[in-house]
């Protein structure tokens, strides 16, 4: 028995990654995972996660979701429900970048950023909470919600203004439901990570900037996936039915330097 055994989960953003990461986690913890992602083919190449996963001996279904669109939030949860029975915890993963400062990022940059990566996280969450609420409570709780922010929802992420103002407003939006909706026994926490190394593009794995986190980093490596899964594992189970509201930073000490 899994600590997450009989427990239905959303992770989006789930194809590659952190996503892919957590996804996997959950599965092999006894878990039905759905996979809500605009693509199914992994950045890292290789097998899309629900095969990974069913390949493993676990459950999982892939929904094409852009979590920008409320009319698709609403398909993602509905069919949930319909294979599942419920929806125990969400995982609020998609997020997308520009690497542009104030000056550079035009408007249509600004508002596809801020239309995933914060109104995107508000469509999830409402259409999760409006489920819980309509499902009974498990061990005193109706349901999780797990957003993924960033070391730079509290600093700066030099040169990404877009980004980091959308991750400062999941730190926020975090708070905000996990103390409107304790009565409703709901749990809402986010998991900050900082360098972790994916198959992600661009300057995420330009040589300078990983030269610069490393210095930056005291912990004598930077993060991997599995890290951030290991934490988002933890919020999901049992084990912290009296944590709420909290970011937890997975950042091997970065913010702590």
């Amino acid at each position: 028995m899994g600590h997450l055994a009989g427990k239905v989960a959303i992770v989006t953003g789930a194809s590659s990654g952190i996503g892919r990461a957590i996804a996997r986690r959950y599965a092999a913890e006894g878990a039905s995972v759905v996979i809500a992602d605009s693509v199914e083919v992994p950045i890292e190449d290789g097998l899309p996660t629900k095969a990974v996963i069913e390949q493993a001996g676990g459950i999982a279904d892939y929904r094409p979701t852009d979590i920008a669109d409320w009319a698709a939030v609403d398909r993602l949860v509905a069919a949930t429900v319909e294979r599942f029975g419920r929806l125990d915890i969400m995982v609020n993963n998609a997020a997308i970048y520009t690497s542009t400062n104030l000056l550079e990022t035009t408007p249509e940059q600004w508002n596809r950023v801020i239309g995933v990566n914060l109104t995107g996280f508000f469509y999830c969450c409402k259409r999760t909470v409006q489920q819980m609420l309509n499902q009974a409570p498990v061990n005193g709780v109706r349901g999780r919600i797990i957003n993924i922010s960033s070391q730079h929802g509290m600093v700066a992420c030099p040169g990404d203004f877009p980004y980091s103002v959308s991750k400062g407003g999941i730190v926020q939006m975090t708070r905000q439901i996990a103390v409107d909706h304790a009565q409703d026994l709901i749990v809402c926490n986010a998991i900050a990570p900082g360098k972790i190394i994916t198959g992600k593009p661009g300057i995420a794995n330009d040589p300078d900037a990983l030269a610069y986190s490393r210095r930056r980093t005291p912990w004598p490596r930077l993060g991997a996936p599995d890290d951030v899964a290991g934490a988002a594992l933890f919020l999901a189970s049992d084990m912290s039915s009296y944590v709420t509201g909290v970011n937890l930073m997975v950042d091997g000490g970065w913010m702590a330097a």
